[in-house]
């Protein structure tokens, strides 16, 4: 890390900050040209500052030290001299370094650390568990604990790939949040306070003039006007980095829908939620101009705004890092063609775990349409009537709900049903828990135990609740079939070339079937197209297992 001068008050310490406030002491960096600790190359760095590259925007940050401010990449602002500028790998560690964010550019916007950050995923998990908690359950020493590292050494990688503490990294998302909260809604500062998670309006005034140095309703002012949305409405742009396949993510959607909790309708997508039994709905459209999604939020409590936005960031899969997936599996002869002609495909997410795996024991051995309508089924059956919006009409049954329900009686069958009841059983008595999962393994392991669900399933399960961009789906045979592997042990050997992006290789297996197997693979000895009926035959098990 960088070496640190406390300076005295009169020995001509730069005052650092704002107007309206006095600083007992101002902090001197004594910066390195190199950023090899963090895992930055300042070559490319400043290729992209240059050519201000969207594909960067995100990956990291520029502190200017003539005006101490920190840049996107993209920033439209006087590009500085290089010999006036630092590269830094999050805007936590810009913040550390004491640099304040832009108020042109925004960093608050930026896509969020992409998920190669970290050693071993350790960094990637750490991030995803900070965003369903923001550390407020125990703090770090409760978080080093779910990943099973003492809280030193969690801080050092932080330190060593984010350029970071923990905590700093946790603060800065909140700070980052309310200003997006000041910039793009009308709330007023009280509830942006508590939304942000700041616990108090004074903490919340404080950290806001300490880093912007200007008061929350100053900067409010230099905003672009919002137009007032309706009460319990609220409007946001989430950017990411180009290309990003919108149209078959909402494809794919549309095709497994749950029926009155989910629409994909035209160029936009919406589903019912409900977050600490505040009931919602949120819509998402694409916003290309910007290479953002435009979501719109409706939810009774604002201080769930958090949570939500990082679950759909999440789910949306938004902060993916897409040259260094396509470099790595771009090498294999199989997928290569269509990473060159379909660049941007994610990985879909879900909203609720449970949900997802609900219906992954029902589309194991029938069709999407017959899965489908049982989901209906039992959504009009078990789930609470909830009409926020059009083609939405209830909520997904809760696990309570469904632990004794009589689910027979809508048509499904014997072990179906014993299955969904044994799922509901483990998620209610906290045997499985969909959030805040450290180790994706164990939670594997876990979810296989519950009879009814085929290692398959799981696989596929695990790979879009928890979002391991690692995760693979080894055991399904109709994936490993479309490069002519026999075995799911063949099947995992060559996966290892994709790693650590194999979740990205199974989506791109799974929507070009068809093509790939047309195609031939290297370790195919044949290859067929496949007509109109084996296509809608593909993957019986997983077929809703993936939505």
């Amino acid at each position: 890390m960088e070496k640190i001068r406390i300076l005295r008050v009169g020995d001509g310490a730069y005052n650092l900050g704002p107007k309206t406030s006095s600083n007992r002491a101002a902090i001197h960096y004594a910066y390195r040209r190199k950023t090899g600790t963090m895992n930055l190359d300042s070559g490319v760095c400043s290729r992209a500052r240059l050519a201000r590259d969207a594909r960067f925007d995100g990956k990291f940050f520029i502190g200017v030290l003539t005006t101490k401010i920190y840049c996107r990449p993209i920033c439209r602002a006087r590009t500085s001299k290089e010999s006036n500028v630092r590269y830094f790998p999050s805007a936590a560690a810009a913040a550390e370094a004491g640099f304040r964010p832009c108020l042109r550019c925004r960093p608050e916007c930026s896509p969020g650390t992409p998920a190669w950050a970290g050693t071993q995923n350790t960094i990637s998990r750490a991030l995803r568990l900070i965003s369903e908690t923001g550390l407020e359950d125990g703090g770090v020493d409760s978080l080093a604990e779910q990943l099973g590292m003492g809280a030193r050494h969690l801080r050092r990688l932080f330190l060593r790939h984010l350029g970071a503490t923990t905590s700093s990294v946790a603060q800065t998302r909140r700070l980052h949040f309310a200003k997006k909260l000041i910039d793009e809604t009308t709330l007023p500062m009280t509830q942006i306070a508590f939304a942000a998670g700041f616990g108090s309006v004074r903490r919340f005034n404080a950290a806001i003039r300490n880093v912007y140095h200007r008061t929350p309703t100053q900067i409010r002012g230099l905003a672009q006007k919002m137009f007032r949305q309706p009460e319990n409405q609220y409007l946001f742009q989430l950017n990411f980095r180009p290309p990003y396949d919108w149209k078959r993510m909402l494809e794919f959607f549309a095709v497994y829908a749950t029926p009155g909790v989910e629409v994909a309708e035209g160029e936009y997508f919406r589903r019912s939620i409900s977050l600490n039994e505040n009931r919602g709905y949120f819509e998402v459209s694409l916003d290309a101009s910007r290479n953002a999604l435009r979501i719109q939020v409706q939810i009774g409590e604002p201080r769930s705004l958090f949570f939500i936005i990082e679950r759909i960031r999440a789910m949306l899969d938004l902060d993916a890092d897409w040259p260094t997936i396509a470099r790595t599996l771009g090498a294999d002869p199989a997928l290569a063609a269509h990473i060159s002609s379909h660049p941007g495909l994610r990985v879909p997410g879900c909203w609720n775990g449970f949900e997802l795996a609900t219906r992954a024991i029902l589309g194991q051995r029938i069709g999407t349409e017959r899965a489908n309508a049982l989901v209906g089924r039992m959504v009009r059956a078990f789930g609470q009537p909830f009409s926020p919006a059009n083609g939405l009409t209830h909520l997904f049954p809760t696990p309570e709900a469904l632990a004794n329900a009589g689910l027979e009686s809508i048509g499904l069958t014997r072990p179906q049903a014993a299955a969904i009841r044994g799922l509901a059983r483990a998620v209610r008595n906290g045997f499985i828990s969909f959030e805040r999962v450290a180790d994706s393994d164990a939670f594997l392991t876990r979810l296989s135990e519950v009879p009814g669900i085929g290692e398959s399933a799981a696989q596929w399960v695990v790979m879009r609740a928890l979002r391991e961009p690692d995760a693979f789906p080894s055991a399904d045979r109709d994936l490993a079939r479309v490069l002519a592997l026999g075995s799911s042990s063949a099947f995992e050997q060559r996966s290892q070339a994709w790693r650590p992006w194999r979740a990205y290789a199974a989506i791109y297996l799974w929507t070009f079937t068809g093509e790939i197997r047309a195609c031939g693979s290297p370790s195919a000895p044949s290859a067929r197209k496949k007509g109109p009926e084996e296509k809608n035959a593909l993957h019986p098990r997983v077929q809703v297992a993936v939505r």
